[in-house]
């Protein structure tokens, strides 16, 4: 059996297991602000990874549409911020 640093043995679990999802959601609601702004973010109810999809949850109509609009770059941004890309589709809600 191989040896593995704890960091290594960490990554690969995350990977196997569905944990990473919220691991990523955390990440990203902590650079929220930075990535979208202080307006986007204050308006912003809720955000969820599911697989390699995010959802951005919020009651306010004209965000939407502007988030709509904006979908390539936010999942630019983000996966910049993740420095992976692991988000391939953005559906406001």
């Amino acid at each position: 059996m191989a040896q593995m640093h704890i960091g290594e043995a960490l990554k690969e679990f995350l990977n196997k297991s569905n944990l990473k999802y919220g691991l990523r959601a955390v990440q990203i609601e902590d650079v929220w602000e930075e990535i979208m702004g202080k307006t986007i973010a204050r308006y912003t109810d809720k955000i969820q990874i599911i697989k390699d999809t995010l959802y951005i949850y919020t009651s306010v109509g004209a965000l939407k549409q502007e988030l709509i609009f904006q979908k390539p770059k936010i999942i630019q941004r983000v996966n910049e911020a993740l420095k992976e890309n692991v988000i391939r589709e953005v559906i406001v809600k």
